[in-house]
């Protein structure tokens, strides 16, 4: 299983030094897991990111709902 680490969580990076995940482009037809290796050396931080002028920030709470249930609320 692969696992993330973000670093700086307390000074996070200025927007214009964050990526922009339309700049990601990973080949289709990698395996898996080097697809999902590439996504991550990319975007760097797929909690913080941009797209377009927007800044998208994940955070998520111990025993709150997962991401899964957050989107179905958004779009049920």
């Amino acid at each position: 299983m692969m696992q993330v680490h973000t670093s700086n969580r307390d000074c996070p990076p200025a927007d214009a030094d964050l990526v922009d995940i339309r700049d990601v482009a990973v080949d289709p037809n990698l395996p898996k897991e080097e697809r999902i290796a590439e996504f991550l050396r990319q975007i760097k931080n797929p909690y913080h990111f941009k797209c377009g002028k927007f800044t998208v920030r994940a955070r998520f709470t111990e025993g709150g709902p997962s991401l899964e249930e957050c989107l179905k609320q958004i779009l049920i």
